[in-house]
């Protein structure tokens, strides 16, 4: 198992927002996690990643238990994550953007020239400054910026916020590309048919807690959790 997160409680101050959840990611795998707002999905992340330290609980990475440690010291251990606001540098061009991903590599160029063939755009744009860019391609230059580490496991938080349906299936599409190429991706997203429909595996969370899991399959199938969190109505 390359992700296992095992009955972790976390929160901010004394309010537990996440509690007692268990998770797995296993190499080459998407995983998504759906759940209304305020479910607990973004916490989770951020504690996954140390942003936010568990309050019980343990997060293993290939075996070691990095529950604890600090998100620099994550990112050396394998995991990237990529937030849904503030996850680009406005001032800085596509190409300098990418290399502020890659401070724990000693030379990025190979790194970057691999990054870019996922994402043929930014090679088209690689002079221009991220502010200058659309929704969409902030988007691109944010999630290529988690890959330029090499990751064994990317984290998702919203990728596909605010962007129009063409540019979420688009998404989507590099979100298995970046799979198939051996990065495995943990992915919390609002769009949960379209994410449903690309994953391995997914869970449901509730206030906190997981509610459901299984393939996206059974999830999409699944009358009771499609008519709560898919726009699906009753068959009754």
């Amino acid at each position: 198992m390359l992700l296992e997160v095992m009955n972790v409680s976390s929160g901010y101050g004394k309010m537990t927002i996440v509690r007692g959840v268990d998770i797995a990611v296993q190499k080459d795998e998407i995983v998504v996690i759906i759940g209304p707002n305020g479910s607990g999905k973004s916490t989770l992340m951020k504690t996954i990643f140390g942003i936010i330290q568990p309050m019980k609980g343990e997060v293993v990475l290939d075996g070691r238990r990095i529950s604890g440690l600090r998100p620099d010291r994550i990112v050396r251990q394998g995991i990237n994550y990529v937030p849904q606001l503030d996850n680009v540098f406005p001032s800085l061009t596509v190409t300098e953007n990418l290399e502020m991903g890659a401070y724990t590599l000693k030379d990025c160029e190979d790194r970057l020239q691999a990054v870019m063939e996922i994402f043929p755009l930014l090679k088209e744009k690689k002079d221009t400054k991220a502010i200058s860019l659309s929704g969409g391609e902030r988007q691109t230059v944010a999630v290529a910026r988690g890959l330029m580490t090499d990751p064994k496991l990317l984290l998702l938080d919203e990728p596909t916020a605010g962007l129009s349906p063409g540019l979420v299936s688009h998404i989507m599409a590099k979100i298995q590309e970046i799979r198939d190429s051996g990065t495995s991706v943990l992915l919390v997203e609002q769009n949960a048919k379209k994410s449903l429909a690309i994953c391995d595996r997914a869970y449901v969370m509730v206030m906190g807690a997981k509610a459901f899991e299984g393939s996206g399959q059974e999830i999409l199938d699944h009358e009771h959790i499609g008519r709560l969190y898919l726009g699906r109505e009753s068959k009754a």
